[in-house]
């Protein structure tokens, strides 16, 4: 009997190794067919995934306790999975289609063909996991400090851009609403605020805002991008009727940069004081008022700072063609906080694979 037990177990572990090799030679296999040019094998090699490991750890029941039963799917796979969803604007199902017959998202992912995929509601539990459990953020930071081991300047740029777009919500209300104008901010507006009716809608969190002569129904996304090569470093959500000045006043902390340029809007004696009190520079573009014109120097200073912000306007372009931002896939406000936080990993991974091509 011991050495039946003693076969079988020399047995076990000579399968493993050789299902060990077998994955090797399968991803050398996927990556001599897509080539080095290929964007995704560039991106998996580009760091140190094991390195965000740590992060997923015990997001599993069965990591943290015992419980029996199957055990669940690698972490960090399921978590490049995600990404890839959010990066290709993909539905859940759709996503799982893709890491069944995509030779990239297998290479990328570590998915291998014929083995177990996780299916669409897997999969959809895992990303709310990572929301939950307010992952994304964290492993958004994690990326940005491994692209700056290559020595990219994302956290440690000494200028950040910041500025705010708006992107609709994937739901729209029963019924169109008046709403208060865009970077509405001045005296009356605070005193005599617009009517706002109360409306229907499956998205909760969204909020109407017109801009121009036409209303939108969502969000507003704020980034901020390094000014030397426009890296995403941080990011915020908000209602689309929120008051961009008053969001500037907390988002700003976020941003590890000394200096800080932004757009007339967010012009006020108000946030000057605050970038002062937070040690930082103030790049603010200045705005001339009543009877007040704008002075020969305030005019070059805002040339100045113009010649930077095309990289924050350059951003939220790449974003909405290339990771379809133009629409929130996703409802309430935590969802669409988290979807910007993966389009904005995806944004990096893309520019600093193609620096470093």
């Amino acid at each position: 009997d011991l050495c039946i037990t003693l076969a079988q177990t020399d047995k076990i572990k000579e399968s493993e190794i050789t299902r060990c090799r077998m994955a090797t030679f399968f991803e050398l296999g996927l990556e001599s067919q897509l080539g080095n040019k290929n964007q995704l094998v560039k991106i998996n090699k580009l760091i140190n995934w094991e390195r965000l490991r740590g992060y997923l750890r015990k997001i599993h029941k069965n990591e943290n306790h015992n419980l029996g039963g199957p055990t669940g799917y690698d972490p960090l796979k399921m978590f490049k999975a995600v990404l890839l969803g959010q990066w290709h604007n993909l539905s859940d199902p759709g996503l799982e289609e893709s890491l069944r017959v995509r030779l990239d998202f297998m290479a990328f992912t570590g998915f291998e063909m014929g083995s177990a995929i996780p299916d669409e509601t897997t999969l959809c539990r895992f990303r709310n996991k990572l929301i939950a459990l307010k992952l994304d953020k964290k492993l958004f930071g994690m990326l940005n400090q491994e692209l700056e081991k290559l020595g990219l300047q994302i956290e440690s740029a000494q200028g950040a851009l910041v500025d705010a777009t708006i992107i609709e919500s994937n739901c729209r209300p029963r019924k169109e609403i008046i709403v208060s104008v865009d970077r509405k901010e001045d005296a009356e507006a605070e005193t005599n605020p617009p009517m706002i009716e109360i409306n229907e809608s499956k998205d909760p969190d969204g909020r109407w805002i017109k801009k121009g002569n036409k209303s939108h129904y969502g969000y507003k996304g704020f980034i901020s991008v390094t000014k030397g090569d426009g890296y995403i470093q941080a990011t915020r959500v908000t209602p689309a009727n929120a008051s961009e000045m008053k969001v500037f006043k907390s988002f700003v902390k976020d941003i590890p940069s000394s200096e800080i340029f932004a757009d007339k809007g967010y012009t006020s004696i108000e946030n000057n004081a605050l970038l002062e009190q937070l040690g930082k520079k103030s790049r603010i573009m200045k705005k001339a008022a009543r009877n007040r014109p704008l002075k020969q120097w305030e005019k070059v200073f805002n040339r100045l700072v113009s010649h930077h912000r095309f990289r924050v306007e350059q951003a939220f372009g790449t974003l909405k063609r290339r990771f379809h931002l133009n629409r929130f896939r996703y409802i309430s406000l935590q969802k669409v906080q988290s979807e910007l936080i993966f389009k904005s990993m995806g944004f990096n991974l893309l520019k600093a694979a193609n620096s470093m091509a």
